[in-house]
């Protein structure tokens, strides 16, 4: 379906609970990247930092979503998932509070990520 294209798709999820379809939908797009083969970063920001603790992402229901878990998931075991440093502060996490594979980082790395040569971002 995608060929061989070697690209990164950086997607930046903004919103939480507080916005549960905008949420599930970068979910989605990210896992949807990842089990195709594309190289996916996942960037947690705002509410959608909560994510990067466990259990988290299990209390997220929306009617006629694949279950976030599994989604964050997908994406754990084949791309990256960053937590915004900024973001996680303003919410008392820290590197021993996130799930396995999460890391937290910030402004600088996200550019570096979406200028680099052949990567695509997305915002949601």
């Amino acid at each position: 379906m995608l060929g061989a294209m070697a690209r990164t798709l950086v997607v930046k999820a903004t919103a939480g609970a507080d916005a549960p379809e905008r949420c599930a939908q970068a979910f989605t797009v990210a896992s949807t990247a990842a089990a195709a083969g594309v190289d996916v970063s996942l960037w947690l920001t705002g509410e959608s930092t909560w994510f990067a603790l466990p259990g988290r992402a299990q209390q997220f229901e929306l009617p006629h979503s694949a279950p976030l878990a599994e989604l964050l998931h997908v994406i754990l075991t084949t791309g990256r998932v960053t937590a915004c440093t900024q973001c996680a502060a303003r919410r008392d996490i820290g590197p021993d509070d996130v799930l396995p594979g999460v890391r937290i980082a910030g402004a600088a790395v996200f550019v570096e990520e979406i200028m680099a040569d052949e990567a695509r971002s997305l915002v949601y």
